[in-house]
């Protein structure tokens, strides 16, 4: 027996996998972050299944709770929102896991920054114009490791995504143009995304701070900065792969000349 960490997607129930959903229905206890992932899902559970909140619990209690459960040989289910690698603090579950002998498996979902995405009609990679996602926090009350500050890090001038970063918008701003980012650069938010009640802004860096506290946005918010995210993007047609350019050959089909 083990305990399974599945991640429940950003908000939408129907965007968990199938893999989680079965799993989530095959429970016998149930341990969900209730402040985050949608009670619309952990109602799929079945009807005498031993369901905990646990935005009350501390680490220990949480982790003895389930050790416990699978002692008693119960399929134990931990939720977490978006996808548990991300922001998701299991290390620490694992850790004291692994101490009482229980084996977990982790069950991965999609993340708040890809539903955002999608929310957008965005995609994040764009050929020729940036090629990688950055995936980071604006340091506030937890410091993030002396090489990972944001100005260092917006430096590569790529696309980048933020979460837990509401409510340091204004030294967000600051960082990314100390790094040499134009006042113009495009940016989006998504408050609660794939929720009935989401929220989408199309900004730029200098408006972000103001069109943030107009929309009275200050949590549950990703945060995507970069000229991949410019919302006229879609009506230039500049930008094209080289995957299914007529003259380019790969394994699966042969150029053709012009």
């Amino acid at each position: 027996m083990k305990v399974y960490i599945i991640g429940a997607g950003p908000g939408d129930p129907d965007l968990i996998t199938v893999k989680g959903l079965k799993l989530l229905q095959q429970a016998d206890v149930i341990l969900w972050t209730d402040s985050l992932v949608n009670e619309a899902l952990i109602n799929r559970a079945k009807p005498d299944a031993e369901v905990l909140k646990t935005a009350g619990m501390t680490l220990e209690e949480m982790v003895d709770i389930m050790a416990e459960r699978v002692k008693q040989g119960k399929v134990v289910v931990r939720v977490h929102t978006g996808d548990p690698a991300v922001y998701g603090a299991i290390l620490e579950q694992m850790v004291l896991l692994k101490q009482q002998g229980i084996e977990y498996e982790i069950v991965p979902g999609v993340s708040s920054v890809f539903a955002a995405a999608a929310a957008l009609g965005a995609e994040l990679t764009v050929p020729d114009l940036t090629q990688t996602l950055i995936l980071t926090r604006a340091e506030g009350r937890t410091p993030v490791p002396e090489r990972e500050k944001l100005k260092d890090l917006a430096s590569h001038h790529c696309t980048i995504a933020l979460f837990l970063s509401a409510t340091l918008v204004k030294k967000v701003v600051e960082d990314f143009l100390a790094a040499g980012w134009r006042p113009d650069t495009p940016v989006a938010v998504v408050y609660r995304a794939s929720w009935p009640d989401q929220k989408i802004i199309h900004s730029t860096l200098e408006q972000l701070a103001d069109d943030m506290r107009e929309n009275g946005i200050r949590s549950h918010a990703m945060i995507l900065a970069g000229w991949a995210l410019d919302p006229e993007i879609t009506d230039k047609n500049q930008f094209r792969s080289k995957l299914y350019d007529a003259a380019f050959t790969h394994r699966f089909r042969r150029g053709v000349s012009s």
